[in-house]
């Protein structure tokens, strides 16, 4: 029952991850249905930059009202509130009858997906039972791959759409995964660590029996909860915390720089530029707009059969190995891109048609060398920090991707133009040293607890932990008090 539970839970909350991801990828395909440009008489490229970039602006206020937030409503009524936030975004999206409206909607919906990326992956990582943490904290790309799916396709068969259906429909439809997670998170149990933290064992014990339990293994139980217990003790959740603190602990500094760097690589990889402006890479190839959509929904389909297979691997191979991997084969794909164009480009009199789909090729190939990133740039974060700022630190890493994902909306559509492919050698570069410091800094987290992090990072609070046995139960008992008496269930 646990393991359903846990796994329901988690699947549950991942749909913010859906909502994050369809409301990413439907802004490239509504903004070049024939019906929107002439609704909306024809926007500029700044109207269009500015309702792609609306989306990441919000999602940068997102993040922070998590910072703030997050430790103060606890995990489930942050996803509650993200949600509520995304019904009223995506309806102004649906009904807009003005571009501001239309801004407006995409800023809130980006507000939305902000603190849902940020909350969701911690949620699930908090959950989470260590041996499958992977697997759950990942939920959130995977359902992220399945918005893009949907986005990707209602977007194609909008197309055919001769009203305002063909732009309004996709932009409304966002109302309804948003309406499901609102109602359903209600009846999810809250993460026990947060329980926990806010001194309140009993519920957090009972949490942790409901989500971990398989009928024999209550040895396993008690000790998970004396070595949490400890481990949050000892930090003293309830102080308050100064922004001076976290940059001096050591510990808790590197943490910082590794969760906010990986979801810089993410962004510095390329995908989103590719995810974003994909019909207008394509017309550069000189493929028509409902050729570039399928193309893009066809890779979104093969993205989520590839992120299925990263999901069931990770908590065997770990996260550093496919993260670099991953880097390599990225940069390669970039490289080649930008080389074939330059020597057979898409705008020549008599275009090499071969090299063209060669390029097209590139972007699959890119599409399955990013997944271990999608995953692990979202997981790794999630499970590396301390009880005492996971939100604040998680929600950071969450900032660092969309700050950048702002900044490359923006920039991206004048980098195309101005240089065309070439663009792409400045992902080669970043790729190629987003691999190199996967393997000289991350340290490997699979399989720990979220209180053995402490150990890993050679924090100074660190506490025996889980796999040392009775020897750890012996340890943390004989050093701890406990907060209240517990009984066993």
């Amino acid at each position: 029952m646990g393991r359903a539970l846990v796994i329901s839970c988690a699947a549950f909350s991942a749909i913010g991850g859906f909502l994050f991801g369809y409301d990413s990828g439907i802004a490239s395909s509504t903004i070049a249905q024939p019906q929107f440009i002439k609704y909306f008489e024809h926007p500029s490229d700044a109207v269009a930059g500015g309702i792609v970039s609306a989306f990441q602006g919000g999602a940068i206020i997102g993040c922070l009202t998590v910072t703030y937030l997050g430790d103060v409503l606890g995990r489930k009524r942050m996803i509650f509130l993200g949600s509520l936030i995304a019904i009223f975004g995506c309806a102004l999206q649906g009904g807009a009858v003005t571009i501001a409206m239309l801004i407006a909607g995409r800023f809130f919906a980006g507000i939305a997906v902000g603190q849902l990326s940020s909350t969701v992956p911690i949620y699930c990582a908090e959950i989470a039972p260590p041996n499958i943490r992977g697997l759950l904290a990942g939920l959130l790309q995977w359902m992220l791959s399945w918005g893009f799916f949907a986005a990707q396709w209602i977007g194609y068969g909008s197309t055919f759409s001769t009203s305002s259906f063909q732009w309004r429909f996709p932009l409304s439809f966002q109302v309804v995964p948003a309406l499901i997670l609102a109602i359903g998170i209600l009846f999810l149990p809250e993460s026990p660590r947060w329980l926990m933290e806010k001194d309140k064992p009993d519920e957090a014990l009972t949490t942790l029996r409901q989500l971990h339990y398989n009928g024999h293994n209550d040895d396993f139980i008690d000790l998970e909860f004396t070595e949490m217990q400890t481990s949050i003790r000892a930090a003293g959740v309830n102080n308050k915390l100064s922004w001076t603190e976290i940059v001096k602990n050591p510990s808790w500094r590197r943490r910082l720089v590794l969760g906010c760097s990986i979801q810089a690589f993410g962004q510095l990889s390329g995908i989103n530029v590719i995810n974003y402006y994909g019909p207008r890479i394509y017309e550069s190839l000189g493929i028509s707009t409902s050729g570039a959509l399928m193309i893009t929904g066809i890779n979104g389909t093969t993205g989520i059969v590839e992120n299925t297979i990263i999901l069931l691997l990770i908590d065997k191979i770990g996260r550093i190995w496919p993260i670099t991997i991953g880097a390599f084969g990225m940069a390669g794909c970039m490289l080649t891109n930008a080389i074939l164009n330059k020597k057979f480009p898409a705008n020549a009199t008599n275009p090499n048609s071969n090299a063209l789909r060669a390029q097209v090729g590139m972007n699959f190939v890119f599409q399955l060398a990013f997944q271990s990133l999608g995953c692990i740039s979202w997981i790794y974060p999630a499970e590396i920090f301390p009880t005492e700022i996971r939100a604040l630190g998680t929600s950071l890493a969450a900032l660092t991707n969309w700050s950048l994902s702002l900044i490359f909306a923006q920039c991206s559509p004048i980098a195309l133009s101005s240089i065309g492919f070439n663009y792409f050698y400045f992902f080669f570069a970043f790729n190629l040293i987003s691999g190199i410091c996967y393997l000289a800094f991350y340290p490997e987290t699979k399989g720990r607890t979220l209180e053995q992090m402490d150990a890993l990072f050679e924090d100074e609070k660190a506490i025996p932990s889980l796999e040392y046995g009775d020897k750890a139960a012996e340890i943390t008992t004989k050093n701890s008090q406990p907060t209240a008496h517990v009984e066993k269930i």
